[in-house]
C-alpha cells in the first residue's frame, strides 16, 4: 500500500478520487483548507486541514505521512470569478503549487498527477483540440493552470520531478453509489445547476449567451464522468511508477454537447422541464471546447465509458441523495 497526498481531497473530483484510491489499496491522504471543500466528503482516508501557501504546514505533513506520489487537484476554477479577481487566482493556485513542489522536494517526493484544464487552450473556433494546440488562455484559471505546468517542467529539468499533467474538459456526474457527489457552495456548474433548476431549488437556470457560432447559439463543451476521470489519473499512478517520462495528457470524449442540448437530455432522464432564463454572454467563455485527442488511449490505455446521460442520472441520484424531499428557500 502506497501513501499518496490528494491535495483538494475535500472537493469535489478530490473526494473521488480517494474513494477510487481506497478501492485500489493505497491510502488517500486529503490536504485541504476546506475554504470550498466539505470535510464530510473526506471518508476514506485522514485529513489534514491545511493551506498549499503554508510551507511549514506542509513540511510538517510530509514529515508524518511521507508520500510516495502527490495528486494535486487543489484550485481556484471559477471562470467568472477569474475575470474579475485574477490576484486571487495567480495568488492561490501558482503560489501554492510552488510552495507544494518546494515541500515535495524536500521531502524527496518527486512524482505528481496534476490537474490541468483545457481552459489553457483559449479560444479555437472550428478546432478539436489535442495536447499540441497553441494555449492562449482567456482567463486568469487558465493562465494559472499553464503557469503551473512550465513550473513543473522547469524543476523536472532541474530536479528530476516527473509529472503527469493531465487538461481535463468538463468534469460531471456523481459516484454511481451516491457515497460521494458535486456540492459547491455557491454552485456554478452546469449540470448541478440544471438540477437545482428542475428541483425547483433555484428558480431557473441561467444561460449564458445564446449568439455564439454554434447550430442553438449556446456554447459547447465535451463533457466527462468523474468516474472516468479518476480512473485516469490511477493509469497516471503506474505510468510514472514505471519510471516512465513527464506527459501530458488531454481528458475528454472527442464529443461536444451544447447548453441546449444537454437541458433536453436532462429533461428526458428527470421526466421534468429545465426553467430557463437567457442572458448575455459571460467574459472569458470560449465558443467551443471539445476535445480531438487520442493520446490517453493509446498510451495509458484509458477510454472514457460513461455517457452524457449516464452523468445527469448519476448526479441527479447524488443531487436527491444530499437534498430528499427537502423544500429550501430558493436560490437566486
Amino acid at each position: 500500500m502506497s501513501v499518496v497526498f490528494v491535495t483538494g481531497g475535500a472537493g469535489y473530483i478530490g473526494s473521488h478520487m480517494c474513494k477510487l484510491l481506497a478501492r485500489a489499496g493505497h491510502q488517500p491522504v486529503a490536504l485541504d483548507n476546506l475554504s470550498t471543500g466539505r470535510a464530510e466528503a473526506v471518508r476514506f482516508g485522514p485529513l489534514e486541514q491545511l493551506d498549499l501557501t503554508d510551507a511549514d504546514a506542509l513540511r510538517a505533513a510530509f514529515a508524518r505521512h511521507r508520500p510516495e506520489v502527490v495528486l494535486h487537484f487543489a484550485a481556484f476554477s471559477q471562470v467568472g470569478e477569474a475575470m474579475v479577481e485574477p490576484g486571487k487566482y495567480w495568488r492561490n493556485n501558482v503560489l501554492g503549487a510552488l510552495t507544494l513542489i518546494e515541500a515535495m522536494l524536500e521531502a524527496d517526493c518527486k512524482r505528481m498527477v496534476f490537474s490541468s484544464t483545457c481552459a489553457v487552450y483559449g479560444e479555437h473556433d472550428g478546432v478539436t483540440l489535442d495536447e499540441d494546440t497553441a494555449q492562449a488562455p482567456l482567463n486568469a484559471y487558465g493562465a494559472s493552470k499553464r503557469a503551473i505546468e512550465d513550473m513543473l517542467r522547469d524543476f523536472g529539468a532541474s530536479h528530476d520531478l516527473r509529472a503527469v499533467v493531465f487538461r481535463y474538459f468538463n468534469v460531471a456526474g456523481a459516484d454511481p453509489e451516491t457515497e460521494i457527489g458535486e456540492a459547491h457552495d455557491p454552485e456554478t456548474h452546469l449540470i448541478p445547476v440544471m438540477l437545482q433548476a428542475v428541483a425547483g431549488m433555484r428558480h431557473e437556470l441561467m444561460i449564458h449567451g445564446t449568439d455564439y457560432d454554434t447550430p442553438d447559439g449556446t456554447c459547447i463543451r465535451d463533457y466527462v464522468h468523474v468516474m472516468d476521470l479518476v480512473r485516469a489519473h490511477l493509469l497516471g499512478l503506474e505510468w510514472l511508477a514505471a519510471g516512465r517520462e513527464s506527459r501530458v495528457f488531454n481528458l475528454g470524449t472527442g464529443q461536444g454537447f451544447s447548453v441546449g442540448e444537454v437541458i433536453e437530455r436532462a429533461a428526458a432522464v428527470t421526466g421534468a422541464p429545465v426553467p430557463v432564463r437567457f442572458g448575455p454572454r459571460r467574459a472569458g467563455d470560449a465558443t467551443r471546447l471539445v476535445s480531438g485527442s487520442r493520446r490517453a488511449d493509446a498510451e495509458l490505455g484509458w477510454r472514457p465509458e460513461a455517457t452524457l446521460e449516464d452523468m445527469i442520472r448519476d448526479a441527479w441520484a447524488w443531487h436527491k441523495r444530499l437534498h430528499g424531499n427537502s423544500a429550501p428557500d430558493k436560490i437566486d
